[in-house]
């Protein structure tokens, strides 16, 4: 049985590897810059694609991300909400501005980079329907490594399980 499920992980890797972008370009919403992903190559890139719409989950999911991100210095946090530049500004307003500084929120637009990667829709909120939450790492090469996709706009990766993810990941 076990094998079984291996072989079912390894081939839905596999899958989502096929579908990812190998590089993407997002340009900040917070900022003036943006961020390509083959300029993280050697890094392991953690996409979080956020909800669309006013979502305080989002905004405790991304505060914990940031707080603790320097304790992870071989992983890139990317934030990514599908709003307008405006509506990410406001929402982004309650966040630590040192904070956003170095982690700024980047937008997807109509959820474009949440679709190349596969990321399902038809989840209903806030009176709209939306991709479900969800976190993408990408290894040091540039491939997808892991997914989580939550069920809920309350299930995310928590800043832990990542870390514990990227440390089993750096072991291999």
């Amino acid at each position: 049985m076990k094998a079984i499920l291996s072989s079912l992980l390894l081939l839905t890797v596999a899958l989502a590897n096929a579908a990812a972008p190998a590089d993407f370009t997002v340009k900040s919403a917070t900022g003036t810059g943006s961020f390509s992903l083959i300029e993280a190559k050697g890094k392991f890139v953690a996409i979080h694609f956020l909800l669309k719409t006013e979502c305080p989950v989002c905004l405790r999911h991304t505060r914990d991300h940031m707080t603790k991100a320097a304790t992870l210095p071989n992983v890139v946090q990317i934030f990514l909400k599908p709003d307008t530049d405006k509506e990410i500004e406001a929402w982004a307003g309650k966040l630590d501005k040192e904070a956003l500084e170095k982690n700024p929120i980047y937008r997807d637009p109509n959820a474009k980079l949440a679709k190349a990667f596969d990321i399902p829709d038809g989840y209903a909120f806030h009176g709209q329907v939306v991709h479900y939450p969800a976190t993408i790492l990408i290894g040091p090469d540039g491939k997808e490594v892991f997914r989580y996709v939550g069920t809920s706009n309350s299930d995310r990766l928590s800043f832990e399980k990542l870390a514990e993810k990227v440390t089993e990941l750096s072991k291999q």
